[in-house]
Formats: structure tokens, C-alpha cells, sequence
């Protein structure tokens, strides 16, 4: 097993007043080339939106993107129709594909928005631009994996689907309880982002929002050190 380990503390930042970003891998201002992707995972941005403020229209293509919201609810509206909240509980996908453009904005007057905005090399180019977003209940995560995310062409449950062979689950533990992860294809790895708590992984200890990538393996348990929640993407580490 190979292991690649990112403290929150070595994450790129930045702070536009608007918006304040935790980069885990190279994006915008914060380049770095060691620390450029996970496999197919490119990009994992901790973003912090104020009141009254967000990201105005702007083009994507050929790009999976998924938004994870921590706190607060952000609105989202693009040129496909779709104009709703994404709301605490909810995760949304969109396959930018042959490109769209979409906004994204915090309506509170008083609240920050905190979400976890994602994005996973696709497998196919050029694909027809899709949107969706569902809520998953809290309940089906406790000391277990909830999959949130799985490929179009391979979904589990209610999953959201996207263009690649990777998949995002959910979890969140009590002190002491284990969840055994095991790689679905050999050429995959996992990447661990622990939100809160602590985790003991592969003889390492991630604290809040630290992350461990593990590639070339055939298992690894986590175990909860103290109640924690986690987010893992299991992505293909080559295409």
C-alpha cells in the first residue's frame, strides 16, 4: 500500500474577502507541483462564502464537478433551467461537459456559506451536460458508508452519477467504530478527507481536515479515534 498524507495546515489559501478558500491541490493563484491531483481527483477546494456574495455566471467544460455543502444553503442557477438551493444534506453533480455555465451564490444576509466543491477528471470528453442534486439522510452514514456519487453507467442506490469510474461515500462514526474500505478496481485509490474528529488510518492519525491518500492496495480500515465525519472519493489513479 502507498500513502500520500496532507495536513490541513500545507493547503493552499486564499482570501478574496468574499470568499475564503482552502486548496488542497494547485488551483487559481495556489500552484504547486506536487500537489497537482490524486488520481483523477483534481481539484478539492474548502470554500467559505460571506453574505450576500458568491460566484457569478461562468463557464465549465469537460470537468465532473460536485458541490458539497458544510454549512449554510447556496443558490444555484444555470443555463440548462435548473435554479435551486443546495441546502446542508444535499450533495449536487454537474457533468460540465461540451460546457454550460452556472452561478452559484449565498442568499443569507447574515450567514456564511461553508461547501466542499470537487472535481474529478472525466473518462469521456464531450458528453451532454447533466445536473442533479439529492438529498441523502444523515441516518444512512452512522458507522457505515453512505455512496453519494457512483458512475452513470454503475449506480448504487440513490448515488448521483457522473462520467468516470469513481465514487464518493459519506460517513460518520462514534469513537471506536471501523469501516473496511476495499478498492472496487485495482487501478483505484482512496482519499480520505476527515471533516471533523479523529481517525487513525493506515498508521496515521488525521485530524479535522486532514487528508490521507492511499493507492495500491487491496484494503484499509479507518477507525474513529473520537466521533468524526468524513467524506472519501475513490477515484481511478490513472485514466
Amino acid at each position: 500500500m502507498k500513502t500520500i498524507i496532507h495536513k490541513a495546515n500545507t493547503r493552499g489559501y486564499a482570501d478574496h474577502g468574499w470568499l475564503k478558500s482552502y486548496h488542497t491541490f494547485s488551483f487559481a493563484g495556489y500552484q504547486n507541483p506536487d500537489r497537482m491531483n490524486f488520481g483523477m481527483l483534481r481539484v478539492l477546494n474548502d470554500d467559505v462564502v460571506q453574505p450576500n456574495m458568491g460566484f457569478g455566471t461562468h463557464p465549465h467544460q469537460n470537468m465532473e464537478i460536485i458541490s458539497i455543502p458544510l454549512k449554510g444553503a447556496l443558490s444555484h442557477k444555470d443555463n440548462m433551467g435548473n435554479k435551486r438551493a443546495i441546502e446542508v444534506g444535499e450533495v449536487q453533480v454537474m457533468s460540465a461537459g461540451t460546457g454550460l455555465t452556472h452561478s452559484e451564490f449565498n442568499d443569507s444576509k447574515t450567514d456564511e456559506v461553508n461547501f466542499l466543491q470537487l472535481w474529478i477528471i472525466p473518462e469521456e470528453m464531450s458528453v451532454k451536460p447533466n445536473y442533479e442534486q439529492r438529498k441523502f439522510p444523515i441516518q444512512e452514514r452512522l458507522n457505515q458508508l453512505q455512496t453519494v456519487v457512483a458512475p452513470k453507467d454503475k449506480l448504487i442506490g440513490t448515488a448521483l452519477p457522473i462520467s468516470q469510474q469513481a465514487y464518493i461515500y459519506r460517513s460518520t462514526l462514534d469513537t471506536n467504530k471501523k469501516i473496511e474500505l476495499k478498492p472496487r478496481d485495482q487501478n483505484n485509490g482512496f482519499y480520505i478527507f476527515n471533516l471533523k474528529g479523529s481517525l487513525s488510518v493506515a498508521d496515521f492519525t488525521l485530524e479535522n481536515r486532514d487528508a490521507l491518500g492511499v493507492y495500491d492496495l487491496d484494503s484499509v480500515t479507518i477507525k474513529a479515534l473520537q466521533p468524526s465525519d468524513l467524506i472519501i472519493i475513490e477515484v481511478p489513479m490513472s485514466q
